[in-house]
């Protein structure tokens, strides 16, 4: 049997909602589909450079986060040409924009 997975609709609205409180401006700039959509986080610093994280499985199985743009950060440009790609891809994609001041997520994320 799987565990219960939270609707992805709540899980967003709780990390924007806790990204913004904090001090973090956050927005959704796509909503996918409400129950079971992935996500991907733009994470945009004060130079403008971003880094795309793309919601994916560890090897365990637990939840975790790629770096989907690369290595290094990005121009906005190319985070949002990316993100035209995998939406492309998957129409059930949500994606969210974090300001932030260094590329650390502003929400629990484990990075591989």
């Amino acid at each position: 049997m799987s565990e219960p997975r939270l609707k992805t609709a709540l899980w967003v609205s709780a990390v924007l909602r806790q990204s913004n409180q904090s001090g973090c401006p956050a927005m959704r700039l796509r909503r996918g589909d409400e129950d079971a959509g992935g996500v991907l986080a733009i994470l945009v610093d004060p130079s403008e450079k971003a880094v795309v994280l793309a919601q994916t499985r560890a090897p365990d199985g637990s939840p975790a986060w790629m770096r989907g743009s690369g290595a290094e950060p990005v121009s906005e440009e190319d985070a949002d040409a990316y993100v035209a790609r995998q939406v492309g891809r998957d129409p059930d994609l949500w994606v969210l924009e974090f300001r932030v001041n260094s590329f650390i997520p502003p929400f629990e994320a484990k990075l591989l």
